[in-house]
């Protein structure tokens, strides 16, 4: 396949900037595979579409503040994005800056706190800090929520909650699955009432979910690996669903690769 063949029209207007007020106002599309039919909704009618012995699988990442403002001992400014946590002293990032990294050199965060660069890879670094309080402190202390690249401002206070699911439990992603981001108590509670059951899987979006498609062959392109874990209750509940004739819903692409 071409890259080509994926382009289309997206205005910028359609994209929004903010998330809505409600979360289960947002917009869904139903495609009848039937007859071919296509229904314009909202999430929050999922209740009536779904049937009761069906089965939502939803991922329970939780989204790190994982980007970080660093400067070159020289004043340069340098963006990093969390990439994967190696230890709590080493991790990778995607690196962006006026001029290369190099092994061997330092970079600065806030207060002070000194980062070595141990190896570079294209545009990943592998990242050193003394040992203490680990990465994940760091980037509690530090780090700034990783908006997508489509969206065009600055991440606000809230965003370190709007942009993670209400089910968020296990912190390890570096972006959201969004899918999920439109799910909210009252809605999950009319899916239970309604006969719905739930199951989760946890995989941690890695920053190759920024990354663009430049191979011209679609086939060429270098997919990034990402951690995840389908639990075995889990397992059971998906088969005790096919067993009943219970349909299986995966929220969203990374809940449907986790179970791929």
């Amino acid at each position: 396949m071409q890259r080509k063949d994926f382009y289309y029209e997206l205005p910028p207007e359609r994209i929004a900037q903010a998330p809505l007020a409600e979360r289960s106002g947002g917009r869904l599309l139903q495609v009848d595979g039937g007859n071919g039919t296509w229904t314009d909704g909202q999430i929050r009618d999922l209740p009536q579409i779904l049937r009761p012995g069906d089965l939502l699988v939803l991922n329970d990442t939780r989204v790190l503040p994982a980007r970080l403002q660093a400067r070159k001992p020289s004043g340069g400014a340098v963006e990093l994005l969390l990439d994967r946590i190696v230890s709590d002293a080493e991790a990778w990032f995607l690196a962006r800056s006026s001029k290369p990294l190099r092994p061997g050199g330092t970079l600065l965060l806030g207060g002070g706190v000194e980062i070595h660069i141990h190896e570079k890879v294209d545009m990943r670094v592998r990242l050193g800090i003394p040992a203490g309080g680990g990465w994940l402190a760091l980037l509690q202390a530090q780090g700034a929520t990783p908006l997508p690249p489509y969206i065009h401002r600055t991440p606000s206070a809230d965003d370190a909650e709007r942009y993670q699911t209400v089910y968020s439990a296990k912190p390890g992603a570096v972006a959201a699955p969004t899918a999920g981001l439109h799910f909210d108590a009252p809605l999950l509670a009319l899916l239970a009432e309604r006969g719905v059951d739930t199951a989760f899987v946890t995989l941690h979006v890695g920053a190759g979910t920024f990354l663009p498609v430049r191979s011209e062959r679609v086939e060429d392109h270098e997919m990034h690996a990402e951690n995840m874990e389908v639990p075995a209750a889990t397992v059971a509940a998906i088969a005790a669903t096919r067993a009943r004739g219970g349909r299986v819903v995966a929220v969203g692409t990374t809940a449907c690769r986790a179970l791929e």
